[in-house]
């Protein structure tokens, strides 16, 4: 009986020649991240230990991205306690070099590692073939101090893509039009697989849109098939994957899916709940605040050429706050380049420095009561980029520029 990609990356990480969905295993990890949004309670953990270590520094690599730069006394005191940690032990350190989850995929992931990250979208590094999940402080913590963890080999859900998508039809439409079909709940402790020739239409920046919200489904984590794309990505930066794998032709899965990418219309996410999900259209003429471009979900230099393309020579609509934020610095230079950076500017949008900005909702661009966000983040949940009394849409860069220029939420073919 074959095996899924998450079935034989955790063999490996397990020293086993075989797992099953339902085992649980001990395993090494390759690589642990953790952001500013955690790392002191880890951090004040570790030092209350008896006997405190770090089983191999090289595998740990911390970022400040949440809050950055700080935005209270609090905040600083806890980035200075990460820091001072961070610098004291030798742990590769980021600040100022964006968000987590895209520093990694651009300086560290490779195809078959076990990666644990404290935080949620840690299952963004499946667009490299690597399995990523997020963990709490306690689990963190563990695997830092003994390299290993214990894991429940979980199911896994097949997504055969094919054809391609429509012009104007971006991955994040597909991923919400994914939530949409299987539920908030559809993924609970599963692995979401993806592949099929619909795949190879579809660039590593798709992909890492595609795993990133794989935890809007409740899953476990996401994978992509490596492929030629893949290589060329790890040889531009570098790299060689640590294994390849691909599912088995008699590999058991939970339930397979067929998505034809034809069939996917620009979609949006209402609120308060990932799944709650309509065509762009319908959701068309809902007045807006705020919107917002960037993230670990579709903050890199594709998603701001899109939006470019579509603001250049307009304005953002008077009553509208426009945030762009580039999601790395090295997206942030490539955007300056290009001069996409100059094309929002002149349109009257905000640029922010790399990080999480309102996609977090504690920092930069918070809403106010009864404002209504539409945004290229995360999550749209109750309060989540502000006050309780606020509203959060989800939709793709392209839907949330043109709403920025009309002031309604509307997708680029009705400016």
């Amino acid at each position: 009986m074959g095996m899924t990609i998450a079935e034989k990356i955790i063999a490996a990480a397990a020293g086993k020649t075989e797992v099953r969905a339902g085992d649980i295993h001990t395993v090494e990890l390759d690589l642990l991240m953790s952001n500013d949004g955690t790392t002191h309670l880890t951090v004040d953990m570790y030092n209350k230990l008896k006997h405190p270590r770090i089983a191999d520094v090289s595998k740990l690599v911390w970022i400040v991205d949440h809050n950055i730069p700080c935005d209270s006394v609090k905040t600083a005191a806890s980035q200075k306690k990460m820091r001072d940690f961070a610098r004291a032990n030798g742990i590769t350190f980021y600040e100022g070099e964006g968000v987590c989850h895209q520093v990694m995929l651009e300086k560290h992931v490779r195809p078959g590692q076990l990666i644990f990250g404290a935080d949620s979208h840690t299952c963004s590094y499946g667009a490299l073939g690597a399995f990523g999940t997020g963990v709490g402080c306690t689990d963190y913590l563990y695997a830092m101090v003994t390299g290993t963890s214990w894991v429940l080999v979980p199911e896994t859900l097949r997504f055969n893509l094919h054809g391609k998508l429509s012009g104007g039809v971006y991955a994040r439409d597909l991923i919400l039009y994914i939530i949409g079909k299987i539920s908030a709940n559809g993924a609970n402790y599963k692995a979401m697989e993806f592949g099929g020739d619909g795949l190879k239409t579809l660039s590593i920046s798709d992909r890492i849109a595609l795993c990133n919200l794989c935890v809007e489904a409740g899953a476990k984590t996401g994978l992509c098939e490596v492929d030629e794309k893949t290589m060329a990505y790890l040889a531009e930066h570098g790299r060689e994957p640590k294994h390849v794998f691909a599912p088995d032709a008699d590999a058991v899965y939970a339930e397979v899916f067929d998505i034809d990418l034809g069939d996917v219309k620009p979609i949006v996410a209402k609120p308060h709940f990932v799944d709650n999900v309509c065509d762009a259209a319908d959701a068309a003429g809902t007045h807006i605040d705020e919107a917002f471009l960037g993230s670990c979900n579709n903050g890199r230099i594709e998603e701001l050429r899109v939006g470019a393309e579509i603001i250049k020579g307009k304005k953002v609509h008077p009553g509208v706050r426009f945030l762009v934020v580039p999601a790395s610095r090295l997206v942030y230079d490539q955007a300056m380049k290009e001069g996409l950076l100059d094309i929002f500017m002149d349109a009257g949008a905000i640029i922010m420095n790399p990080n999480c900005s309102v996609c977090w909702g504690s920092c930069q661009g918070v809403i106010g009561e009864g404002e209504t966000l539409i945004s290229t983040g995360t999550r749209n949940f109750k309060g989540r980029a502000g006050h309780k009394n606020s509203f959060v849409y989800l939709a793709s860069a392209a839907t949330v520029t043109a709403s920025a220029v009309k002031g309604e939420i509307a997708t680029a073919d009705m400016l």
